[in-house]
């Protein structure tokens, strides 16, 4: 399914990595390379949230 770029607000909760240029944001946004987000998500789904706790976790 593709993003509704209108929906910002809902989108901005969720990471699609079918997207690039979600990937391209989300790598910027959260300061990790591609591949780095890919195995963040892979644990915990695309909630934006639980990639952010996973991120930090993995580096404390």
């Amino acid at each position: 399914m593709s993003d509704d770029k209108s929906k910002t607000g809902h989108d901005r909760k969720l990471i699609h990595l079918s997207e690039p240029y979600e990937i391209r944001d989300w790598t910027s946004s959260l300061g990790v390379t591609e591949d780095e987000l890919w195995h963040a998500v892979a644990p915990v789904d695309n909630s934006a949230d639980k990639v952010r706790e996973h991120l930090k976790s993995a580096r404390a």
